[in-house]
């Protein structure tokens, strides 16, 4: 085809989508048809360096070998029998992930709204039937600035105006306090307070990162009243910060890991609730569950996915690689960038507005051939594949540089 027959396939194809897909999302007018590695190419031909890895769904890269030959060998016995049956593949991968985590159990999801709330729920019912909360009684602190999911009980206890305003009526039962302020969530807990649930570190907020010290914090006042800690790590979890969870930077494990995006290898949904026996083992037959969930499909992809974790080797790459883009971000500040926050292979990175906004940073750096997302108007997130190279976060650098030197 010819750049102009190109050109005009790309603006039929972003046509068709702006004509009959919903406008929940405002895509950067780019038409990606393949994926390897950090890199994907849209269907001009053009390469890009992907530093937004599906919002981390993509740590391990686009098509990892492993992870496409396990989806395909699975492909080609078995995809789906409800839980209705056993398959023969879900067990060993609750077996694995509860062996990475430490945990006993596994209730597996598919997206990570989904698996916001099963732990709500699971939650709520320990509340009630460990704890003794009085029935309908149950609360949950939640934290200002948070992101959990885009269904209309989690939107409910969103202060962002763009989630929230226009969904009630809201499910009640939540109680909001400052991020990174313990002394205001220990505050906030009373008698019928079931859980706490947070983000380890604030991925849609920025990589809004707490004060040292804040999660052990967290930890010490859900022991001592009582009260379930669970840690959303769906964003940062699973090699991402350079630890396996973001909790493990200040040696704390909650009751309940909510894990998702990275889970599926890029490949599927998948996602999953992790905890011991007495927290977990609240649930009972016909209680919860998905049709999806815990599929054979999604469950051989996620042993290989736990299997590549239980190495260290995407922990150890994501620390070191992390410290190095850290020190590349941190000499632009003040040349267009008034603020960084980074932890490992993950950083929010604040545009000066005299450069320009989030949004209008992110369509300069693709023309140049580098695909982030911006957030909250003068945010742009950087999240690269696990598997990027040194020298190819230096280009992507240098291509910043060149944006915010106009």
């Amino acid at each position: 085809m010819t750049e102009t027959a190109l050109e005009t396939a790309t603006a039929d194809i972003i046509g068709a989508e702006e004509q009959h897909v919903a406008h929940n999302y405002h895509p950067l007018p780019v038409v990606v048809s393949r994926g390897e590695g950090s890199w994907v190419t849209d269907i001009e031909g053009r390469r890009y360096l992907d530093l937004l890895s599906a919002y981390s769904a993509l740590n391990f890269g686009h098509r990892h070998p492993a992870l496409v030959a396990a989806a395909t060998e699975q492909l080609g016995r078995l995809t789906l029998t409800s839980r209705a049956f056993h398959n023969d593949k879900l067990g060993s991968f609750a077996a694995a992930l509860s062996d990475l985590s430490g945990k006993d159990m596994v209730l597996p999801m598919n997206t990570g709204a989904e698996a916001v709330e099963t732990g709500i729920k699971v939650a709520r019912a320990w509340a009630y039937r460990v704890k003794g909360v009085a029935p309908d009684a149950a609360r949950i602190i939640v934290a200002a600035g948070n992101f959990h999911g885009r269904t209309t009980t989690i939107v409910g206890f969103s202060d962002d105006p763009q989630a929230r305003d226009g969904f009630g009526p809201y499910a009640g039962g939540f109680t909001m306090v400052p991020y990174g302020d313990a002394a205001a969530l220990e505050a906030a807990i009373d008698e019928n307070t079931a859980a706490v649930l947070i983000e380890p570190i604030q991925g849609e907020g920025g990589v809004i990162i707490p004060p040292d010290g804040y999660l052990r914090a967290v930890r010490e006042a859900c022991t001592a009243n009582n009260v379930l800690f669970i840690a959303d790590e769906i964003q940062s979890g699973l090699g991402r910060v350079g630890t396996t969870f973001a909790c493990d930077r200040e040696g704390v494990v909650p009751d309940l890991y909510l894990l998702g995006k990275a889970l599926g290898g890029g490949i599927i949904p998948l996602s999953a609730v992790v905890g011991d026996r007495d927290v977990l083992g609240v649930i009972h037959p016909g209680e919860h569950g998905s049709t999806f969930g815990g599929n054979p499909l999604a469950a051989a992809v996620g042993t290989t996915v736990v299997e590549m974790l239980a190495s260290g080797e995407f922990q150890q790459r994501a620390l070191a690689l992390g410290e190095h883009l850290q020190a590349q971000l941190e000499s632009l500040i003040g040349s267009g960038v008034t603020a960084i926050r980074v932890a490992g292979l993950w950083a929010g990175v604040d545009i000066d507005p005299a450069v320009g906004t989030g949004r209008e940073v992110a369509e300069k750096l693709l023309a140049r051939g580098v695909l982030v997302k911006d957030t909250h108007g003068q945010t742009i997130r950087m999240a690269p594949p696990l598997v990027i190279r040194s020298t190819e976060i230096d280009w992507a650098i240098e291509q910043l540089k060149v944006v915010l030197a106009g």
